[in-house]
């Protein structure tokens, strides 16, 4: 009878280590079970691939994405020269718990009523996509790239676009954007902005 019990409840353990973890976004999270577990301990979570932190460790990743819920946004001006303007959309947590960013952002300029200006978001690959767990406090960034030199039928003897106010950025796989300020004066070429995925910053 001992031997029945024992074996019943070996079974249970086993089944408990061989459950993996549910992710939020298969294509962000990878992972791996844990180790098979002895029948004298008890069963733990399986644990996942270490990801890059906003501190530049490495940290077993959690479910849960980066949202505007808990997401603080920034634009921070860049270099500046031959008409070239560089900056950095920046997002720092602000949430109790970690979370992981993965990918681009979309970025709309808005005036200072919150009215659409002309937005032509374009991605680059440099750097690419990568997952980027941030845990409270830390940050992450994306490259902003846009030139002041008008193009086309933009006007040369004023500003080539109406200055933007603010921006909505939209975290990676969400909805719901973030307010940012923006204050870095006309984007030219119809509001063509050259963007990065997010980094560990």
């Amino acid at each position: 009878m001992r031997r029945l019990v024992a074996f019943g409840a070996l079974a249970v353990a086993l089944a408990a280590c061989g459950s993996p973890q549910q992710a939020a976004d298969l294509s962000t999270l990878s992972v791996r079970p844990s180790s098979p577990q002895s029948s004298e301990s008890a069963p733990v979570p399986p644990s996942s691939a270490p990801l890059t932190t906003g501190q530049g460790t490495t940290a077993t990743p959690v479910s849960g994405r980066c949202t505007a819920a808990v997401l603080a946004g920034s634009v921070q001006p860049g270099d500046a020269g031959a008409g070239n303007r560089y900056g950095k959309l920046v997002v720092t947590n602000n949430g109790a718990a970690p979370c992981t960013i993965n990918g681009y952002s979309g970025l709309q300029l808005l005036d200072a009523a919150g009215n659409p200006l002309p937005t032509d978001l374009q991605r680059t690959p440099d750097p690419g996509p990568a997952p980027v767990m941030l845990v409270p406090g830390t940050a992450a960034a994306a490259n902003l790239h846009w030139t002041v030199v008008p193009t086309g039928e933009e006007p040369v003897d004023r500003p080539c676009q109406a200055e933007a106010a603010r921006a909505a950025a939209i975290p990676p796989d969400e909805t719901q954007p973030m307010d940012v300020k923006w204050g870095l004066g006309p984007v030219c070429a119809g509001g063509k902005i050259e963007i990065s995925a997010f980094y560990a910053a």
